[in-house]
């Protein structure tokens, strides 16, 4: 039987991992309890695990004491362990959290365990290879990115069939099996100029033409075949989560936002626009920044301002103007910018919500975002997993990914992966070369 010690971020990053490895020993050393204290009366994310997991640690407690083996569930057995290996190399300070809990599954490991440990700080996984124990990343809400579902694809089709599909409004291709919403470029397979562009209805059973793919929210018209397929979600009513990721510049945001102040300004359809965003680089705390909770979200959302600066500004009107338009859809509520860390406890009826730059959420995070969903919201996730921030997640384990691969398949999900950027051709170029 293994034993698996945990890391402290592994908690933070799932409040349910001790539950994960079934039929084996979990151990939670104790310099971990400890850190988890620090974190219990913040606010944010990490403080809510921590709370959550001190509450499911003191019920083990009526199963047994935890300085022995507890039973769990799942027919595994999970143990609180003080003590720790005496003689680590001397370039190991003796000061740290890190290190104690090392040493702790070095103890462990002279007793005779099995032991593996999980942590998702990689330095941290290097220095317990270095001392001989086996370490891995916490891998239960990991995709393979590579594979992951890219919501369209091109399919080869007899003329015969794409001229049905032009007539009838409606076409099954034999052989071809696809998810609820998902985009298909019909292309002729004998080679000729026949193409059409469609999206698997869960209904009809049948691919469809797309019904919002060439119009123009806000006077956003798409530039490519990937935003068309974009712009046919975000305006299609019954489909209400959608995720867009992609390359910098594809315009994920911008077409979010358009969408957006299409359906709640002029076809009022929702009730106002909630765009959020992970605050990441001051570790998910705007308390540093001066001023009010909207002048500190300023700093944080410059992205979603210019792009709401550009939907805004009048062909002949000032900077002023665009700026006094965006500071009156801000205070008469239209439009309410908040960090994520805001929304767990609130519930969003009737709004149109767009979290922009998921890829820096938790799967846990995510969960509790989508969960605060009302009767009648709309959810839009917008990211590119290959620039995360947080230290803690990769492109295979961020929230944004494990939702995509969670989803897949559901009839009111839709996803579009994008490939081009329309930013501008330098912006094209990075993307390609850096």
């Amino acid at each position: 039987m293994k034993t698996f010690v945990l890391d402290t971020n592994v908690i933070l990053h799932d409040p349910l991992a001790m539950f994960a490895f079934q039929g084996s020993r979990v151990v939670i050393p104790l310099p971990v309890i400890e850190e988890l204290d620090t974190f219990k009366r913040s606010n944010d994310e990490r403080g809510r695990s921590a709370r959550h997991v001190a509450r499911q640690l003191d019920e083990l407690r009526k199963k047994g004491k935890l300085s022995d083996w507890v039973p769990l569930e799942h027919g595994g057995q999970l143990k609180v362990e003080m003590q720790v290996s005496e003689g680590l190399p001397r370039s190991f300070s003796q000061h740290t959290k890190d290190n104690e809990i090392l040493s702790c599954a070095q103890y462990l490991r002279k007793q005779g365990e099995n032991v593996v440990f999980i942590s998702k700080d990689i330095n941290l996984r290097i220095k317990a290879e270095a001392l001989g124990l086996e370490a891995q990343d916490y891998e239960k809400s990991k995709v393979d990115v590579d594979v992951l579902y890219a919501g369209w694809r091109e399919v080869a089709a007899d003329a015969g069939a794409i001229d049905r599909f032009y007539k009838e409004k409606k076409v099954v291709l034999p052989g071809e099996e696809f998810k609820p919403n998902e985009f298909a470029v019909l292309k002729s397979a004998s080679g000729g100029s026949q193409s059409a562009l469609a999206r698997f209805d869960p209904k009809a059973a049948a691919l469809v033409p797309l019904t919002k793919g060439d119009s123009a929210p806000w006077g956003i018209k798409p530039l490519n075949t990937e935003q068309r397929f974009a712009i046919d979600l975000l305006l299609n009513k019954d489909i209400q989560l959608v995720t867009l990721i992609g390359v910098p510049g594809s315009g994920k945001t911008l077409m979010s936002l358009a969408a957006g102040l299409q359906q709640t300004l002029e076809e009022k359809y929702y009730r106002r626009i909630l765009v959020g965003r992970p605050v990441v680089a001051v570790g998910h705390d705007i308390g540093f920044l001066p001023g009010t909770k909207q002048e500190k979200l300023t700093n944080w959302m410059g992205a979603i301002y210019d792009n709401l600066s550009f939907l805004l500004e009048r062909p002949k009107g000032s900077l002023e103007t665009t700026d006094m338009d965006i500071q009156m859809l801000l205070e008469d509520g239209t439009v309410e910018i908040e960090a994520v860390t805001y929304l767990r406890g609130r519930s969003l009826p009737n709004l149109y919500i767009i979290i922009d730059d998921a890829q820096n959420l938790t799967p846990h995070e995510v969960k509790t975002i989508i969960s605060r969903a009302g009767k009648g919201a709309k959810i839009i996730l917008t990211g590119d997993p290959y620039q995360i921030d947080n230290c803690y997640l990769d492109a295979s384990s961020n929230g944004l990914t494990y939702l995509v691969e969670r989803f897949k398949g559901q009839a009111l999900f839709g996803h579009v992966t994008f490939t081009k950027s329309e930013r501008s051709p330098l912006a094209a170029l990075a993307s390609d070369l850096l």
